[in-house]
């Protein structure tokens, strides 16, 4: 069976998880989980970019090997992905043997092709970037201030025939409208395009960059960070092994929009080209998350730190934050407010006031049993065809990968819960020792405890913990393996199913 092949850019060893990271694997793992429950085998694949200047120049200023330092970095962003419930199937480091042999496999046959050669060059280099400058970078005649210092070298390098495949390129994104998603940034790449691209430097010396691959061909050089790391989405999954076509091409190469341009849009589709593989079929670009409207900054003093709120708040709300208001290809905005803010509203008053009145209305009317569901009245029926509009249009938002829409599908589901239980007043129909309305409450109950288990198991790819605990608490489980199309279809399934009793998943916090 074909897999659903997604990744994460691998994160650069040099430095710490911050809220880019965060979101980034956050939105792939809602695509995979979903994916999963839609019946598709994933292979969700994310790891760590080891290798460049920046890393050998930080191990050199604390004394320990670019090693070390790599090995201690790991930690810090495999706990983020523990912290958030990141269900990756692979971690890849580029330091790792079979990452090394198929960059160098791949060196080789491009050499041997004709598509790598030495040259001359003389030119600008930006260290920050790790990567030489053209002319076009410069933004008034002048090297912009974020690029750091820039020096000028002159030394023998291997390049790659980049500008030989730009005509290729050019077409290949005007006919294929889903190959980067949003559509608008295939515009910005197409007008990077509009004006002629150097060949690419993918060596640096020994002399000056000893962390690296080094080139077969020449182990006098080492291999440019970029030519190494893109290879990481292939090298994961055996290229040049008899398994690699059950994962490729990739479905989504989800990447923010600042590694878009010229890495993901420009060097990579022209080194699948030249390798003679597919195009993956989606280039998915994120925006950045801003604090005041302005890009997070040490220096500006503006960082989140995601993993503070996810100890403080728990990781599920955290995720339904990030997912709940960033439109992808979007930049959106973060602040402590507007995180407090949803976090009582939406899910204190909304869902955690849906669980836990029920489970104390089920516990006090029913003794803590789901009674039987007879769907009489109007106002009953309603709930269930509502949910069947819903539902559809949650499954649409999920496909079309426009989560902000589906979460606020299914709040209209928990706030029509919410209202149902305000107009029927269970608590008023138990007083009542007329037959018909012990039978109308035992509906009552039984309605709002299946279309909680219904919103419960929609939300499972945005809040997978908190889903599963509702439905425990139902009396029910949730497999990663179920079928989504059938737990999603209004039933009986749970009458006669003993619940938990009553308890607050969101408590609320002051401003």
């Amino acid at each position: 069976m074909k897999h659903f092949y997604l990744t994460t850019a691998i994160d650069y060893a040099n430095g710490k998880p911050h809220m880019g990271h965060a979101y980034e694997k956050i939105l792939a793992d809602v695509i995979a989980r979903y994916q999963r429950l839609c019946g598709q085998k994933v292979h969700f694949l994310t790891g760590l970019d080891e290798h460049g200047q920046k890393v050998q120049q930080t191990a050199e200023k604390e004394g320990i090997t670019p090693q070390q330092l790599c090995d201690h970095v790991i930690l810090d962003f495999k706990n983020m992905c523990d912290l958030l419930h990141i269900s990756y199937n692979d971690y890849i480091r580029t330091t790792e043997r079979r990452h090394r042999a198929v960059v160098r496999d791949v060196l080789q046959k491009l050499f041997e092709k004709g598509d790598i050669y030495l040259s001359e060059y003389r030119g600008f280099y930006c260290p920050r970037l790790e990567q030489f400058l053209q002319k076009k970078d410069k933004v008034k005649g002048r090297w912009p201030e974020e690029l750091g210092e820039i020096i000028e070298i002159s030394e023998s390098n291997y390049f790659f025939r980049l500008s030989s495949y730009r005509p290729w390129l050019i077409s290949y994104i005007e006919e294929h409208p889903n190959f980067i998603f949003p559509r608008f940034r295939a515009r910005q790449v197409l007008e990077f395009l509009k004006t002629e691209v150097n060949d690419l430097c993918i060596s640096r010396p020994q002399e000056r960059l000893a962390w690296g691959i080094p080139l077969p061909f020449d182990e006098r050089y080492v291999t440019y960070v970029w030519f190494d790391a893109l290879l990481n989405y292939v090298s994961a999954i055996g290229y040049g092994e008899e398994r690699f076509e059950d994962y490729w091409p990739a479905n989504f190469h989800i990447i923010g929009k600042d590694i878009l341009t010229p890495a993901h849009a420009v060097y990579w589709p022209c080194m699948l080209k030249a390798m003679g593989l597919e195009m993956p079929k989606t280039l998915l670009v994120h925006g950045w998350w801003l604090a005041s409207g302005e890009k997070m900054s040490k220096s500006v003093g503006n960082v989140i730190r995601p993993l503070d709120y996810v100890r403080h708040y728990g990781a599920d709300a955290f995720r339904y934050f990030v997912m709940r208001e960033m439109m992808i290809g979007q930049d959106c905005d973060f602040s402590h407010e507007r995180f407090v803010a949803r976090y009582n509203g939406d899910l204190g008053n909304d869902l955690g006031n849906l669980v836990s009145r029920l489970l104390h209305m089920l516990q006090r009317y029913s003794h803590r049993i789901i009674p039987q569901m007879e769907l009489r009245e109007t106002e009953e029926r309603v709930l269930q065809q509502q949910w069947q509009d819903i539902s559809q249009k949650v499954s649409k938002f999920y496909r079309e990968l426009a989560i902000p829409m589906a979460l606020e599908s299914l709040w209209e589901m928990v706030r029509s819960l919410n209202r149902f239980a305000e107009i029927r007043a269970p608590w008023q129909l138990a007083k009542s020792s007329d037959g018909r309305d012990k039978k109308k409450l035992e509906t009552t109950l039984a309605i709002m405890a299946e279309g909680l288990r219904l919103v419960a198991t929609a939300l499972q790819p945005v809040m997978p913990k908190v889903s599963q605990f509702i439905c425990y608490a139902l009396g029910v489980s949730l497999a990663e393996d179920s079928d989504l199309s059938q737990d999603l279809v209004w039933s009986h399934r749970l009458v006669g199913h003993r619940v938990e009793g009553p308890m607050v998943l969101f408590p609320r916090v002051k401003m």
